[in-house]
């Protein structure tokens, strides 16, 4: 599947990556990007602009939707109004995690889902599986564009561009673009102030050059999605496949507080709250290098005796802290302040076992 936007991307010489079988930009050169670094500098200190149209789109119609969603994923939707946007989680029975998703209310009757690229459909497919009479479930995947704007900048610059919109973070509306409504949300991936805009595919291209000027203009950057991993990793949000997965449950990712355990049922349920009286043997911690080093998913952690008490689930290098840095599966007894060793081909690398964010949020 292609992006709406995949032949500006090649115009612009971007290097692409595979993501869930779309070719999606990791990086762009100079002027309008600069690589990854580059354009992570230019989100945490001005703006930057994302094509992440690989997200899924799944929209749901009918009397009585958001209580039959309600009664499935792992958040509450009744903390939310319509207007509203909700990070939860899809668990399978025994509480392993299909997919974390946003979920936008725009009423009782009609919801909008965002779900991660790879796992699509088969979010869409297990609740098709569950759809009741009278609610329609439809994959909308390839009808929307989805645009993401983020940085300290990025209020200003869509006023700049005649969108100016506001909104309370985790919160949307719909305005005309062109021919067609299209929403904008105040919501993202990299813990700056930012939005993410759903044109359909057929205005994303005018939509995004009208952006990318604008972005440029204030000094801003192309990015790709190679930012939008490290911004994401130095804010501590898992990322579906690393710190959460159909064996990485939300309890052991330290995601209990997007589950609405006041409710009466919903998928998993009852192993999640099994789980989460016991405790679980792991837990999610972020390490920060005492050295020199970069930690790469799938490395060991270990503690001083060289005991292997854990594994790196997503690493990078920092580029606000200058360091490296690591979200890590480990035993549920290693604090914070602890040194732990990550095992990098051998050599071991002194990480402290830090609290996350790494880096300050700037999401309100």
């Amino acid at each position: 599947m292609e992006s709406p936007l995949l032949q500006i991307h090649q115009s612009l010489n971007a290097k692409l990556g595979d993501f869930a079988g779309w070719a999606m930009p990791l990086e762009y050169p100079a002027p309008v990007g600069g690589g990854t670094l580059t354009e992570h500098e230019a989100v945490r200190t001005s703006a930057g602009l994302f094509d992440v149209s690989h997200l899924g789109k799944i929209e749901i119609h009918g009397t009585g939707a958001k209580e039959w969603l309600n009664s499935i994923i792992t958040n509450d939707l009744n903390k939310i109004l319509p207007g509203q946007a909700q990070y939860s989680m899809l668990c399978n029975e025994a509480g392993g995690v299909i997919d974390d998703l946003i979920v936008y209310l725009k009423s009782d009757d009609a919801i909008l889902i965002i779900p991660n690229a790879a796992n699509s459909a088969e979010v869409f497919s297990t609740l098709n599986s569950k759809i009741p009479q009278g609610i329609k479930i439809q994959n909308r995947h390839n009808d929307f564009a989805v645009i993401a704007i983020q940085g300290p900048a990025s209020g200003q610059l869509l006023s700049d561009a005649g969108l100016k919109v506001e909104l309370n973070y985790m919160s949307f509306t719909q305005l005309q673009f062109l021919d067609e409504q299209m929403i904008i949300c105040r919501t993202g991936y990299s813990g700056e102030h930012g939005y993410e805009l759903l044109p359909t595919s057929k205005n994303a291209v005018k939509l995004w050059q009208l952006l990318s000027e604008k972005t440029l203009s204030h000094g801003g950057k192309i990015c790709g999605l190679g930012a939008r991993d490290t911004l994401r990793t130095e804010m501590g949000y898992p990322l579906h496949g690393h710190e959460l997965s159909l064996e990485i449950s939300p309890v052991t990712a330290g995601a209990s507080w997007a589950v609405g355990w006041q409710k009466d049922f919903f998928a998993g349920s009852a192993q999640l709250r099994e789980e989460k009286a016991k405790g679980s043997d792991r837990i999610l911690r972020g390490l920060l290098a005492d050295e020199r080093g970069i930690p790469r998913a799938g490395m060991q952690v270990k503690n001083s005796k060289g005991e292997v008490i854990g594994e790196v689930t997503s690493g990078t290098f920092s580029p606000t802290l200058k360091n490296g840095i690591a979200l890590a599966l480990v035993d549920s007894a290693v604090a914070i302040g602890e040194q732990v060793l990550v095992d990098i081909r051998g050599r071991n690398l002194s990480m402290s076992v830090t609290k996350l964010p790494f880096v300050s949020s700037h999401v309100r």
